[in-house]
């Protein structure tokens, strides 16, 4: 296995963090599999949307490799808050377009800070070997691009029962949270005791020094049912503790009262809330602490105010 081990105090005193999910080729659970290899740079919220895309990509088939020259697909996960980290992406970036030169059917993604909610032309112009460009948070442009290759190339090969199969899977929706989309955390080697769980994306605060806004979005809360499903699922693989993850984690569920993008209803349905309130974080923590098997809940990053 090639994952690191990452300390959540590196984060805290402002290290950098680099991180590759990997795990060997010959591995029995992807024998013959297409393969996939993810670098990741900056905070444990990158890492956590690393393990979601490798978790999608496990579910159309692909399987983890930590061998570059192996991989059908490479996906770089970036962070541009710091120049030491944006230098480091554009580096491995440009080391990739070699790599897609020698086999013209190899993909690239690139997702994180340096694509924000929407690629800028000049990323588009600068880099024209990229074939996806996602924004954070985000798989679904990889996995549809990845889904409409391989039916093409069924049907070239007029492999009927597979496309029907690849099809099928293209009609599939599996909402994060359940035990198909973390099996990827038991698959990847052995399963970890701790795991980050984000439930804040985005940032809705001006801070003049701040890039974050511009590249993650505006301020959107998780539901509380979803939320607590993808916890259970983590449980049932062997977590017992979890990072409750957000840019200001404190301002949980503020953006539905804001009148923001957040489905209050739901949450509402979920906590059987009489008056309508809105859950703030102490609701989430009350309702993760309820969970059983879970031994430790942390969070992080909180605002002084």
């Amino acid at each position: 296995m090639t994952r690191p081990q990452t300390d959540p105090a590196a984060f805290e005193n402002g290290e950098l963090i680099t991180y590759e999910i990997a795990t060997d080729k010959t591995s029995p659970d992807h024998p013959g599999a297409r393969k996939y290899h993810i670098w990741t740079i900056g905070c444990q919220m990158n890492i956590a949307d690393s393990n979601h895309v490798a978790a999608e990509l496990e579910k159309i088939g692909y399987g983890p490799t930590d061998k570059l020259d192996d991989a059908d697909v490479v996906v770089l996960n970036t962070c541009v808050v710091r120049q030491t980290a944006e230098d480091k992406a554009v580096g491995k970036l440009g080391s990739l377009k070699p790599w897609k030169q020698a086999k013209a059917d190899r993909t690239i993604a690139l997702m994180g800070c340096m694509v924000g909610v929407k690629p800028s032309p000049q990323l588009l112009e600068s880099y024209p070997y990229v074939d996806v460009f996602m924004p954070p948070s985000e798989a679904t442009p990889l996995v549809n691009r990845l889904r409409q290759e391989e039916i093409a190339a069924e049907m070239a090969a007029i492999e009927r029962e597979q496309l029907v199969r690849r099809y099928q899977l293209q009609d599939e929706h599996q909402p994060i949270g359940t035990v198909q989309s973390i099996k990827h955390l038991a698959l990847s080697g052995e399963a970890p005791v701790a795991a980050h769980v984000p439930i804040v994306y985005g940032c809705s605060h001006a801070c003049t020094f701040c890039i974050i806004p511009f590249r993650r979005g505006v301020e959107r809360s998780r539901p509380v049912d979803e939320i607590v499903n993808e916890i259970r699922g983590l449980v049932a693989q062997g977590v017992r503790e979890v990072t409750l993850l957000g840019q200001i984690v404190d301002r949980y569920g503020y953006d539905w009262r804001e009148g923001g993008l957040g489905n209050s209803n739901t949450v509402d349905a979920f906590n059987g809330l009489a008056d309508g309130n809105v859950p703030d974080l102490a609701d989430l923590l009350r309702a993760v602490h309820e969970i059983d098997g879970l031994w430790r809940i942390r969070f992080l990053t909180s605002h002084p105010n």
